[in-house]
């Protein structure tokens, strides 16, 4: 028997929760049809015991079905249909019907119907309906006349009904052998049907439930490759050279736009496009995705005021976000306003396992991020400028506490991969050597980070899209030391420092409401980060997925976004709109019923 669906790209999808059985149908059909979306257009699994006439009997989940009527003549005739229609995006369709017994006469027939038809009839004998049966083999297509078309079936056959809505066709199998096309021309939203007309008939449906007799997979394999080989195949004629350079032109703006310094230049070199952002400005966008990710909020939040100023006081709701993700990490123990509480020793630092190793240097001096005095250079459109100049906040209750305590807090937002920290060694730098160092050290793309993927942790950059488990290595003897996470850290005073920027954040929260009017998002959000407080472990929790590490990711791109766009620079990087716009083309070409979208996935693309 042939194994459904092996080697589809959703196969590992972990199964929903149910008994062994659903959770196997579950698993088969998201191998045979990937690109069905079963919370729009769910598959069928069953036969409806709403949608069937009296005569027919459901038994064994309503996948038996028996005949308990008369018998007598075709008006004792009965059907039943499937749960829900066959969705296009499935591209091909198939199931399976198993003849437990014949029955007096084997007046049995096997296909499809739209909704509607009338159920007091075998499938096939009314218009859109259409049926195989098994006294005599003949193909019935919305008539009552049929069609010689194959052989008779009995007890123990297995008759299989494949729906081809690419081409509109469908056939039939029997045992695992096909019998040819039986119908063209099919509508849209068909059921399958299944009809018996005499006392004793019974059948099972085979809807993904067990695997298949007839091979599927290898009709479906020839459909992809038709398709696929007519996207290749599309014309492009003397505008190659034109789709070439725009390709390149998309390529590049994405590299920039996720912070992909030394790649994009290397790639603007080899095709001769131009980076429209300075390199500077993108190391530092860099930085302070670098900053989000590793749960040092609020560091990107004072290292985004100074570098780009005014960004966050002209987007309300973005600081907010930002705000609220400072507050959960906090909980964490991973932001600075809570870190600066610890002992400064390496081992300390990290209070519970998990949290990344990541020291702030004190008493460095960064040109790049952080400003010490008068005379310290300033930033505009993210890159540094001579000119003195001083940020006033629009909204000062959730100025920095680091500000003003530079004992301890972190002065700088430059760190080394290794999460080693000489501090002799960078009081001796110079400014120059530092901004150096910050280069070398920040850059995504040095040799640490080949392809997108940090070698030394978990951390991966795929399609634009984070994969974070750890931003930086963990300290694997502050996880042996503390095998239990404690918020804050296990700091009294970070306790009471992360209940006072609580109160903050409320404060915020209603100067914002006052000059903009309610927002039941920032409710929301507040809502959740609080609730965090009311459990003794918040990390196992109703709302604990919040303390998860993945969620800083939104959170790092709607800031990324809200710079680039500050910069009249797209906020999306147009390749990722164009793979938007196909899989959405997708989408649309299955609900009006074009099946060759299902073999068209951008997935099968871009891997």
């Amino acid at each position: 028997m042939a194994e459904a669906g092996a080697g589809s790209p959703h196969g590992g999808d972990a199964a929903p929760p149910g008994p062994p059985e659903e959770q196997e149908l579950s698993r088969r059909l998201r191998r045979l049809y990937p690109a069905v979306n079963q919370d729009e257009t769910p598959l069928p699994r069953s036969w409806s015991p709403k949608d069937k006439y009296n005569y027919i009997g459901l038994s064994q989940g309503n996948l038996r079905v028996h005949y308990k009527g008369h018998g007598k003549n075709h008006k004792d005739a009965a059907s039943v249909r499937a749960t829900h229609p066959i969705p296009a995006a499935c591209g091909i369709y198939y199931f399976e019907v198993k003849i437990v017994s014949k029955g007096r006469d084997g007046y049995m027939g096997i296909g499809l119907s739209a909704q509607g038809v009338n159920m007091n009839r075998l499938p096939g004998w009314d218009k859109h309906s259409y049926g195989y049966h098994g006294d005599d083999g003949h193909s019935f297509c919305s008539s009552g006349t049929g069609q010689p078309y194959g052989p008779t079936f009995t007890t123990g056959d297995v008759i299989g009904c494949c729906v081809n809505l690419i081409n509109n066709t469908c056939f039939y199998t029997k045992n695992g052998h096909s019998l040819g096309i039986a119908f063209t021309d099919l509508p849209s939203n068909l059921y399958p049907t299944v009809g018996l007309q005499t006392p004793g008939e019974i059948v099972d449906a085979n809807f993904g439930q067990q695997p298949f007799v007839f091979d599927i997979e290898d009709y479906m394999r020839e459909w992809r490759a038709k398709i696929q080989s007519t996207i290749k195949r599309f014309p492009i004629g003397d505008r190659l050279g034109e789709w070439q350079a725009m390709l390149q032109n998309m390529v590049s703006s994405y590299l920039v736009h996720h912070g992909y310094c030394s790649t994009a230049t290397a790639f603007a070199r080899v095709t001769d496009t131009t980076i429209q952002e300075e390199q500077t400005s993108i190391k530092n966008r860099q930085r302070i995705q670098k900053l989000v990710l590793a749960g040092r909020v609020g560091e990107a939040i004072e290292a985004t005021q100074q570098l780009y100023p005014g960004l966050l006081e002209h987007n309300p709701n973005l600081l907010f976000m930002l705000k609220c993700r400072q507050f959960v990490e906090m909980v964490n123990g991973t932001d600075s306003e809570v870190r600066c509480f610890s002992a400064r020793s390496p081992r300390s630092q990290d209070s519970y396992p998990g949290s990344p190793s990541l020291s702030p240097r004190h008493g460095s001096t960064n040109s790049h991020l952080h400003s010490t005095g008068a005379d310290s250079p300033t930033c505009s459109n993210g890159v540094m400028s001579t000119k003195s100049k001083q940020s006033h906040s629009k909204y000062p209750a959730l100025s920095s506490s680091s500000s003003s305590s530079s004992s301890s807090s972190p002065s700088s937002v430059n760190y080394s991969e290794s999460n080693s920290t000489d501090s002799t060694k960078s009081q001796q730098h110079s400014s120059t050597s530092n901004q150096e160092t910050s280069d070398s050290e920040m850059e995504m793309e040095a040799e640490h980070y080949p392809n997108g993927v940090l070698e030394n942790s978990s951390t991966r950059i795929m399609n634009g899209t984070y994969k974070h488990e750890e931003i930086l290595q963990t300290d694997e003897s502050s996880m042996d030391s503390c095998p239990q996470r404690q918020l804050c850290g296990g700091n009294h005073a970070a306790t009471e420092r992360m209940i006072q920027f609580g109160r903050e954040l409320q404060i915020l929260s209603e100067q914002l409401c006052r000059e903009y009017g309610k927002n039941t998002m920032h409710k929301k959000m507040l809502q959740d980060a609080f609730s965090l407080l009311a459990y003794s472990d918040p990390w196992n929790c109703p709302v604990g997925q919040q303390l998860d590490p993945i969620q800083r990711e939104p959170v790092c791109a709607a800031l990324n976004s809200a710079i680039l766009e500050s910069q009249n620079l797209p906020k999306q990087p147009p390749l990722m709109l164009a793979l938007g716009q196909a899989s959405e083309c997708l989408r649309l070409m299955a609900r009006v019923g074009l099946g060759s979208c299902s073999f068209a996935r951008v997935d099968d693309y871009l891997h």
